[in-house]
């Protein structure tokens, strides 16, 4: 039971890039490579939108002042 359960998992969730490839009609390494690339571009962008939103946070309170009542005018 345990290696069929194995034998199914490996075949059909962790041989997922090699389909794919075999598919493609390209090499396992290439797709593979590309696959980690696209991740950290992905992971990349989303630090860079991030420190990109933060700045532009940051030059809008130098601009704009906060009041802390409606007192304050």
């Amino acid at each position: 039971m345990k290696e069929q359960i194995r034998n199914f998992t490996e075949t059909e969730w962790f041989n997922v890039i090699s389909r794919f490839a075999d598919k493609l009609g390209v090499r396992v390494s290439m797709l593979r490579l590309i696959f980690i690339y696209l991740s950290f571009a992905t992971f990349g962008l989303a630090f860079v939108g991030y420190f990109m939103m933060l700045f532009f946070f940051w030059v809008k309170d130098c601009f704009i002042i906060k009041r802390k009542s409606v007192f304050d005018l």
